[in-house]
């Protein structure tokens, strides 16, 4: 069966090259003036994939994305014409899988869509599996039902901080680079430009400053997990300048 995509932007004119572009490459593609259509269609006929403008008449794309996460984990990329790290990361901690600011190349969104719908089939084989439960110090992770705790408490983590947290775990003998991040989680090539898996990072370090988990940097290479020691309470987080270096 075709992968289904929905749409929403106000300018026809994107709209109707994003939609073009991927029906060329098999999808099946229906596109909305505003987010308020998409995400009342989806309500009812949910799809494979959304792709969201953040500036649109009525609620803007970020409320959209949030209304959407309360139903499903379907994968969002957000469009934007504005480009700051607060759009950025709002569009992220939201749930969003990625994040593209206007004008873009609609050849790169594709090869995203792609990447995203071979993580999403790879996701889906580890589901047929029974559910395993994998440990690091205080964090526990369902990988069947995607379910974190930390310590006796649930974890709040977009789909994106679950699967990072997991493989870092899964590899917590040895450092990750970003690259092999980006290719075994997002599932993009090496040519594909995206700040997602630093601010992924960023906003991951974050969580789990309850935790006694630190994702370490390792200078010019990327990042690997961490017990914390007594040593090290109070510098949970590291410099976010050190994520440039990775």
């Amino acid at each position: 069966m075709k992968k289904t995509i929905y749409v929403a932007d106000d300018e026809s004119n994107i709209r109707n090259l994003v939609q073009t572009f991927l029906e060329r490459e098999g999808y099946d593609v229906t596109a909305f003036p505003d987010g308020e259509s998409l995400l009342r269609y989806f309500s009812t006929n949910p799809a494979d994939l959304v792709i969201l403008d953040v500036m649109m008449p009525g609620r803007d794309g970020f409320f959209i994305c949030s209304d959407i996460r309360k139903m499903s984990n379907v994968p969002i990329i957000m469009l934007t014409a504005r480009d700051s790290d607060a759009d950025y990361i709002s569009g992220l901690s939201l749930g969003s899988d990625d994040y593209f600011t206007k004008p873009f190349s609609p050849i790169k969104l594709v090869m995203k869509v792609k990447a995203i719908f071979r993580r999403a089939e790879a996701e889906s084989n580890k589901n047929d599996q029974t559910d395993d439960c994998l440990r690091f110090e205080d964090i526990a992770i369902m990988t069947k039902t995607k379910s974190a705790t930390c310590g006796d408490n649930e974890m709040q983590l977009t789909p994106n901080e679950f699967s990072l947290l997991t493989y870092l775990i899964l590899n917590k003998d040895r450092a990750v680079s970003r690259s092999e991040l980006l290719d075994r989680i997002w599932g993009y090539e090496t040519e594909v430009e995206t700040r997602v898996a630093d601010d992924t990072v960023k906003r991951l370090r974050k969580k789990l400053t309850v935790s006694h988990v630190v994702i370490k940097t390792v200078w010019g290479y990327g990042f690997r997990l961490k017990a914390l020691s007594d040593d090290d309470e109070g510098s949970l987080v590291e410099p976010e300048a050190s994520l440039s270096e990775t």
